[in-house]
């Protein structure tokens, strides 16, 4: 575990050098011991891949009389907080399943990532809905999770052009991850199919569907299916209003 100041109001974390479910269940430990032990003049944390960066107030941050700065008192304190450090409390993972229509217009680089590693498109649906996905982290956008754990069969380098518009909601394959775009953004991301069902939900708390240490399970459906989940929300959120 190695600190080190991030400008003058945060402190890195660093728990690893590689993506990997041993360093993750770090990462997740040290956010669960920050909930359960915040320091004096802690704001919040943001977890990472292999990090967790701290945020914090230094006019909080605990007083003390040995003229040191608010950040070697932040790391002082933080060392405390994380003595001795362990994952082995922490709660099981929730299982989220997500509906995914592949391929066609919905997911338009589905020929283009079979051919690529020499499958047909029907292969790469069965392997991408056969995985066991891990949340590593939020980022990008709101509620857009970098999932672990994609078939290395199906790893696909990113498009050499990226796209200036990608439709939210759409599920694609960047390098060795998956995701969902839970919005319209630009992206780069191999675009496989669609989901129907929101990532990002602004009025909710959370507002994110997924959260990091969640495992995700994409479920292939038909097109009929996708426009009847699609018709269904928007006469919920008609309703709603």
């Amino acid at each position: 575990m190695r600190f080190s100041p991030l400008g003058d109001r945060a402190v890195h974390i660093e728990l690893g050098s590689s993506i990997d479910e041993a360093t993750h269940r770090l990462v997740r430990a040290v956010c669960a011991r920050l909930d359960d032990q915040p320091p004096a003049g802690f704001i919040e944390y943001v977890p990472g891949f292999t990090s967790v960066v701290v945020h914090y107030e230094p006019l909080r941050v605990e007083a003390g009389a040995d003229g040191l700065s608010p950040h070697a008192r932040m790391e002082a304190a933080l060392t405390d907080a994380l003595y001795q450090l362990g994952d082995e409390e922490l709660p099981p993972a929730r299982v989220v399943e997500i509906p995914v229509c592949y391929g066609g217009d919905l997911g338009p680089d589905l020929e283009d990532v079979a051919r690529a590693h020499s499958l047909t498109p029907d292969d790469v649906v069965r392997m991408h809905a056969a995985g066991d996905y891990l949340v590593y982290m939020l980022g990008f956008m709101p509620g857009f999770a970098y999932l672990g754990g994609l078939a290395p069969e199906l790893a696909t380098p990113r498009r050499p052009t990226p796209r200036t518009h990608v439709p939210a909601l759409s599920v694609g394959i960047g390098g060795s991850q998956t995701g969902v775009y839970p919005l319209e953004s630009p992206g780069g991301w191999h675009l496989i199919g669609r989901t129907p069902r929101a990532v990002f939900l602004p009025a909710a708390n959370p507002p994110t569907l997924l959260r990091m240490g969640d495992r995700v399970r994409f479920v292939a459906i038909s097109p009929d299916e996708y426009r009847a989940r699609v018709d269904a929300a928007a006469g919920r959120d008609e309703a709603s209003t």
